[in-house]
């Protein structure tokens, strides 16, 4: 029964000093951060469009990627995490074993970045499982990191690696919180956005908002080794390249930067946490449009790619 849930829930929760009510009134109240600006995100993944529910996707994956979902769109700000809200809606069989799994998931990873559980909501339905989380940061004032400050000049650096992540990364989500963090305390820069379409979907956001263009060099630009893997599948007919430029969900950042900073922050990159490798892989241009650099030179139009979702009719 839906109070036994919440019960259980409630007496998991610690207490935390950034809630002067804690979870089980009718809403929590937040203590900000003094003097810092908060910042809001919200993601719902559903299951059949998000995840599909079986072995090799727990239920606690699950409650992992939907707060690591948010925490990635936080470190695109260079927001510190704070606290989360959670809602969902789960399958009126099972539903009480489903929602202990997400719990576990989320746990974990709150607990792995500092974030407080502030409430949340649960619904039972014939239906399956959705799940949508609201995660709060905090930034200082006007210093945190936008999608339309990019500047022609500009060097467009990458955290990790692309492609593939299907194959299993789509789920075991490590949001850049750490890397934003530090990499903002350091360095200068202008633009960012999380990779979760695809990357030249998401690079081809940041040029909109920014007014500008980009050229990515294809020779630069980082492949995974799922992307290796996955190209080699019967039937795939795809390059590690196609992969790394389209797949989407991997969750790296990309920061439009002063060729200065970009430099700096590159030779420097094995100082970040996880010692996550930072890769420029192109620059901003004037004018729009994504363009791809060849390894003989050669430039050619990159049309943006990935996923969206389709609202027929």
């Amino acid at each position: 029964m839906e109070t036994d849930f919440v019960n259980w829930l409630l007496a998991r929760i610690p207490a935390d000093p950034r809630l002067e009510v804690p979870p089980g009134d009718d809403a929590a109240v937040l203590r900000p951060p003094a003097g810092r600006r908060t910042v809001v995100t919200v993601d719902m993944l559903m299951e059949g469009t998000d995840f599909i529910l079986g072995a090799d996707c727990p239920a606690r994956a699950v409650g992992h990627k939907a707060l690591a979902v948010n925490l990635s769109d936080l470190a695109a700000m260079a927001a510190r995490p704070e606290a989360a809200v959670v809602a969902v809606s789960l399958p009126s069989r099972g539903g009480d074993a489903l929602g202990r799994g997400l719990l576990e998931g989320i746990e974990a990873l709150a607990a792995e970045h500092g974030v407080t559980l502030a409430g949340g909501d649960t619904n039972a339905w014939d239906g399956p499982l959705v799940i949508s989380i609201t995660a709060i940061g905090s930034v200082m004032p006007g210093v945190a990191w936008r999608r339309d400050g990019a500047r022609p000049g500009d060097l467009l650096v990458v955290t990790g690696a692309f492609g593939g992540s299907l194959l299993g990364r789509h789920l075991a989500v490590m949001p850049r919180c750490r890397e934003a963090l530090a990499i903002a305390a350091r360095h200068r820069v202008h633009a960012a956005i999380d990779v979760s379409d695809g990357l030249t979907l998401d690079v081809s956001r940041m040029m909109a908002a920014s007014g500008t263009a980009a050229v990515l060099d294809a020779a630069r630009i980082p492949i995974h080794p799922d992307a290796v893997r996955m190209s080699r599948l019967p039937g795939d007919g795809r390059t590690p390249l196609d992969h790394a430029l389209a797949d989407g969900e991997d969750f790296e950042l990309v920061l439009a930067m002063p060729p200065d900073a970009a430099q700096a922050a590159v030779a420097a990159g094995a100082d970040l946490p996880h010692s996550t490798p930072l890769t420029i892989i192109g620059e901003v241009i004037a004018g729009q449009g994504l363009f791809l650099r060849h390894p003989d030179g050669a430039q050619t139009p990159l049309p943006p790619r990935g996923f969206l979702h389709d609202f027929a009719g």
